[in-house]
């Protein structure tokens, strides 16, 4: 007589919100999807107002993204051209499979054991290998690593992280051994203001800085309450209304991404870039760096080889808030002071839609 073994059936996958679905916050988007086209612009500081939909949105992100082909076992989501893989397992087959791109949450608590990872010292000493028990930057890398709440981390976490996020390596050293590997993410950050601010050497390694709000509208409110009930509701029928949107958005970042390599920007306009973050008095020059890369990801991303005054004019702002002194006494929006600054470098409009000459201060945030 035979027993049966009841199957337990896998749990349907969790229905995330779609990226094409959200509605404003047009700044918090275009940074984000700039991120996933160059991933060295540096990571996305997002600040702004409790449920304004930042967790959701970064998560869709996460979503949209195509999926990557990696090592079927491999603790590192290491892709399988990967040099090191192929000198690992020289002559054998290496085995693939195709998976989403991670999405990491960082908890507030984390440790920078959880965070790096840890080295085991007694199995290395007793058996003479490196018993390496990987942390949450090996499960992010090639996909998203994100920490809410940013501002309330401990600042040498913070800087493991920036540091990881700008080399593409995490190193974790203990007892004399030394373990490294790839830590290739990109890395979003977000906080309410009220909570406090990042110290300025931490936030200016943010490569874009996005600053949302509520929306004040009442139609647009009525409408996001209206389409999250829908969503709630219904998951999968409203998913089914964005399908196209989505692929056709995923097929956009793909070809950005081959493009990338041939966009170029001239001289002219990269002098011009600089002389802004010279006149904001911009500390060191990841400002310019930036700039250019942001400016030409987003020329990737419409589908042109050639970065245009428009497309500075696009990223400059996010690229640049957060890298401005703090002045108390300055009642001008640093977003407004680098508008301003790029109109007069550039000889476009006033940012206020008014001829340079008149000088007109702005009458509230812009």
């Amino acid at each position: 007589m035979t027993s049966t073994v009841a199957v337990k059936p896998l749990a349907p996958r969790r229905a995330i919100f779609p990226f094409t679905a959200v509605i404003g916050q047009e700044d918090m988007k275009l940074a984000l999807l700039l991120n996933v086209i160059d991933p060295k612009v540096g990571g996305v500081m997002i600040m702004g107002d409790r449920g304004t939909g930042k967790s959701t949105t970064i998560r869709a992100l996460a979503d949209l993204l195509p999926e990557i082909e990696v090592v079927a076992d491999d603790p590192f989501n290491r892709p399988p051209t990967d040099v090191d893989v192929l000198a690992e397992r020289a002559g054998q087959e290496v085995p693939v499979t195709r998976k989403k791109v991670a999405m990491v949450d960082l908890p507030l608590g984390a440790t920078e054991d959880r965070v790096c990872g840890t080295i085991d010292i007694e199995k290395a000493l007793s058996e003479g290998i490196k018993a390496f028990e990987p942390g949450l930057l090996a499960k992010a890398n090639r996909g998203i690593l994100y920490v809410d709440e940013v501002n309330l981390l401990d600042d040498h976490l913070v800087d493991v992280l920036l540091d990881s996020a700008a080399s593409g390596w995490n190193t974790v050293e203990r007892e004399g051994i030394s373990i490294r590997h790839p830590a290739q993410f990109v890395l979003v950050g977000s906080g309410n203001p009220e909570e406090g601010e990042l110290r300025p050497q931490l936030l200016d390694r943010f490569g874009m800085h996005a600053e949302i709000h509520t929306v004040k509208d009442p139609e647009l409110r009525v409408q996001i309450v209206e389409q999250r009930s829908e969503f709630d509701h219904d998951p999968n029928a409203f998913l089914d209304n964005y399908q196209d949107a989505q692929a056709t958005l995923q097929q956009r970042l793909i070809e950005a991404q081959s493009l990338l390599p041939q966009v170029t920007i001239d001289h002219e306009k990269r002098v011009k870039i600089s002389q802004v973050c010279s006149e904001l008095n911009v500390d060191g020059l990841r400002g310019d760096i930036v700039t250019n890369r942001a400016a030409k990801a987003l020329a990737a991303f419409e589908g042109r080889t050639e970065v245009t005054a428009e497309d500075i004019r696009r990223v400059i702002v996010l690229c640049l808030r957060h890298r401005l002194r703090k002045d108390p006494l300055e009642a001008m929006d640093s977003g407004y002071k680098v508008e301003k600054a790029f109109s007069q470098v550039f000889g476009v409009m006033d940012p206020d839609g008014v001829s340079q000459e008149n000088g007109r201060q702005p009458s509230g945030v812009h």
